[in-house]
């Protein structure tokens, strides 16, 4: 009996919603917009999230990076020197001292800048090279491109002049063929192409953004080989002067033996180094870790920000089926009226009123998820090509990367409040309706 008779007040509300098609379609248009909208701002901030946390985790989830940098006294005085060689960074005491108090660390990798220049046939660029040791490849979870290799003990030991080469530096050097058993000069001296590194993001991606430079342009060599060829300094031109650094550790890569044990080295590396270098503010301390927690933290509060608008939608959607269904009330007194003196009670007639608000709302929820989806999916393809037009390009200067991913809570959430809103909109209408005299109503032309 139950069963029949909610099937006789689904068969009812359904026909009642054909008999008015446009109008059920524009009632349930912000609905549909306002699902779509939050599962469309949703996918983006996830996206976004995802290839962030992806470039952070390029540089090692368990690594901290300490990092030369020129202090803010040493960039003063090179702006009012012709040539001025700035001497800061990380030093042979720190090394000794990060190894000594760190005996549990998996880890401990060093790169050094070296060289001005690299050089092949007429083209010339500003140096990027570092010498680093084989370990480096393991901790950054780099990759060789096939055919290749990366620096080896033996390199280390025999002190060889052989490079690995950034995705960019070959494709700049050697783009019509393989680098591969190829020269390169850094400075004076020649070393021979012995790999090419896979890319690296989009042009260094956030990792790049992080240590300062395009991980895509660096060039490895045996560290060994650059402290035997090049000196701690390097010179560049600047603005028609030169300039120079001198630092005896670029960067040092440290590798915590677990994701727990990061935060607490890190601590413990801040103490090290501050007791060294205090106030000098000559060495930055990278923790991807804690960015990634960051990245979760921000990601979480954008998208509470973004589906709180994007519900504003559904609220107006909300607010329209409640709106066209008191009118319907009106128009329907008489229908109400017969029902009523047929038998029906106030039950059967709140039912039908709430079975075809929450159909509304429930096939706008569909349709809003359809949209949704289909923008999201669009979303990393159409927005780029949108930015690239010429008019675009002239009002704003913008090389902005979009990434969507679409999220099972997303879809399920917004569907459920979709489905939700309707019913709660529509409970006033039918009780309204449910409240109608049957004499009364029947007497309603």
């Amino acid at each position: 009996m139950a069963m029949g008779f909610l099937l006789e007040t689904l068969r009812l509300g359904m026909t009642n919603l054909r008999l008015h098609m446009l109008r059920s379609i524009l009632t349930s248009l912000g609905i549909i917009l306002g699902v779509a909208a939050v599962i469309l701002m949703v996918s983006i901030g996830e996206g976004n999230k995802q290839a962030a946390i992806r470039d952070i985790q390029s540089l090692g989830a368990r690594n901290i990076i300490l990092r030369s940098q020129r202090p803010p006294e040493s960039a003063a005085v090179g702006t009012q020197r012709r040539a001025f060689v700035a001497r800061f960074g990380l030093t042979d005491g720190d090394w000794e001292r990060l190894n000594e108090f760190l005996p549990e660390a998996r880890q401990i990798v060093p790169l050094k800048a070296v060289g001005s220049e690299i050089a092949s046939g007429a083209q010339r660029t500003m140096s990027q090279v570092f010498g680093t040791e084989p370990a480096l490849q393991d901790l950054l979870k780099i990759e060789v491109q096939p055919g290749g290799r990366y620096l080896s003990d033996n390199d280390l030991e025999q002190r060889n002049r052989v490079a690995v080469l950034g995705s960019a530096v070959a494709d700049q050097f050697f783009p019509l063929k393989s680098p591969l058993g190829e020269t390169i000069r850094i400075d004076n001296s020649v070393f021979t192409v012995i790999g090419v590194l896979d890319p690296v993001g989009l042009s260094g991606g956030a990792g790049g953004a992080l240590v300062g430079r395009d991980l895509n342009l660096d060039v490895h060599i045996p560290i060994s080989t650059g402290r035997l060829e090049f000196s701690d300094a390097v010179y560049r031109r600047v603005s028609g002067a030169f300039t120079g650094e001198e630092t005896r550790f670029s960067e040092i890569y440290i590798e915590a033996p677990d994701a727990a044990d990061v935060l607490p080295m890190a601590e413990r590396v801040r103490r090290l180094i501050d007791a060294a270098h205090a106030g000098d503010g000559d060495v930055g301390i990278i923790v991807p870790w804690e960015l990634l927690a960051n990245v979760e933290r921000t990601t979480f509060a954008m998208n509470v920000l973004l589906i709180s608008i994007a519900a504003i939608s559904l609220l107006v959607g909300g607010i329209g089926i409640m709106n066209i269904m008191l009118a319907s009330v009106i128009e329907r007194t008489r229908e109400i009226g017969i029902r009523r003196a047929l038998g029906a009670t106030r039950k059967h007639i709140v039912s039908q009123f709430l079975v075809e608000t929450g159909t509304l709302s429930a096939v706008g929820g569909v349709l809003g998820i359809l949209l949704g989806v289909g923008l999201s999916l669009m979303v990393d393809r159409v927005l780029p090509w949108v930015f690239a037009q010429p008019v675009v390009q002239r009002l704003v200067e913008t090389d902005i990367r979009f990434e969507a991913s679409i999220t099972a809570w997303s879809i399920i959430l917004s569907f459920a409040v979709a489905s939700l809103t309707g019913v709660i909109f529509g409970i006033y209408p039918a009780v309204m309706a449910s409240r109608q005299d049957p004499i009364a109503a029947l007497r309603r032309d």
